[in-house]
């Protein structure tokens, strides 16, 4: 069964979160920055957003893995070093390890600040309140080589390929514009796009 029959037409008994698992060990691309990610030992750190859910829709619409990502949000919580310096410090030792200049990272402890809101707790309470639910998602590889997923509102909205905003993102008018302007219903013609 080739891989877009698969996430069609699951096997019996297949979670989404093997599924999306499955795909993820078969990017050999995005396992190696997944290693490379892990190897920061930072707290509650995963690769997330886009690069993650365009190679999954991607997957789903049979196309070969077009890696089209604008950056590779690397994203973690620890609110005892939230300085933007440490960040960068760390963004550029990424950039210098992999020869990759499309490395961001972020502390979500920090990022409440930037938007205007109360303090997150953790890095899935950062990513609630992301502009979209299937970029809400996460990807980290454990010490002990397994994938683990942080999706605060699940895998249906990635796998069904519906974009919807997050219900903590209260801004539609920016919510609207941004999928707009990132031209996904182009790229992805599969996608069901919700506008309220």
């Amino acid at each position: 069964m080739n891989k877009l029959n698969e996430l069609l037409c699951p096997e019996a008994g297949v979670r989404d979160e093997e599924r999306v698992k499955r795909l993820i060990r078969d990017c050999e691309p995005l396992m190696q920055d997944l290693r490379t990610v892990r190897s920061l030992g930072l707290p509650d750190c995963y690769i997330a957003a886009g690069y993650i859910r365009g190679y999954i829709w991607d997957c789903l619409h049979g196309y070969e893995a077009r890696l089209r990502h604008e950056d590779i949000d690397v994203i973690y919580f620890d609110p005892r070093l939230c300085s933007a310096e440490r960040d960068e410090a760390l963004q550029s030792r990424l950039i210098e390890e992999s020869g990759n200049p499309r490395w961001s990272v972020k502390n979500q402890a920090r990022m409440h600040i930037r938007n205007r809101a109360l303090p997150y707790t953790s890095t899935a309470d950062a990513m609630s309140r992301w502009p979209e639910t299937a970029t809400a998602i996460g990807v980290r590889l454990t010490d002990q080589d397994e994938l683990e997923l942080c999706a605060p509102y699940g895998l249906d909205d990635l796998l069904c390929m519906v974009v919807r905003r997050s219900p903590l993102f209260t801004d539609q008018l920016y919510y609207l514009e941004r999928v707009r302007r990132k031209n996904w219903l182009q790229d992805w013609p599969l996608l069901t796009w919700i506008t309220d």
